[in-house]
C-alpha cells in the first residue's frame, strides 16, 4: 500500500522535508516512489509547496496520506483535503 509522507533532509538542526510518495513499510528516509512536495518548517511563515495534481493522482490511486501530511494539505489545499479525508462509516 502506498502512503503519502514526509521525508527528513537537512542539516542537523535545520530540518527540511520532502513529501514522498512511497510503500508504507518503507523506512523513513528509504526508497520512495515520487516527490510530491516541499515542507520548510524554519521560515517564518513556514513555507510549502505542494503539487496539488499529482498529490489528487496518488490520494485517487489509492495512496492514504499520513496525519502530519492530512494536515498541511487540509490547512493549504482545501480541494486536495476532502479528497483525502478519511471515509466516514455510513448511518445505518
Amino acid at each position: 500500500m502506498l502512503a503519502i509522507r514526509m521525508r527528513r533532509v537537512g542539516a542537523k538542526k535545520r530540518p527540511f522535508f520532502r513529501m514522498v510518495v512511497t510503500e508504507q513499510r518503507s523506512p523513513r528516509d528509504g526508497a520512495f516512489v515520487e516527490i510530491v512536495g516541499h515542507y520548510y518548517p524554519r521560515t517564518r511563515p513556514a513555507k510549502i509547496d505542494i503539487d496539488r495534481e499529482r498529490v489528487s493522482y496518488w490520494i485517487s490511486k489509492g495512496a492514504r496520506p499520513s496525519d502530519t501530511v492530512r494536515t498541511l494539505i487540509a490547512h493549504h489545499l482545501p480541494a486536495v483535503a476532502e479528497a483525502a479525508a478519511p471515509a466516514a462509516p455510513a448511518a445505518e
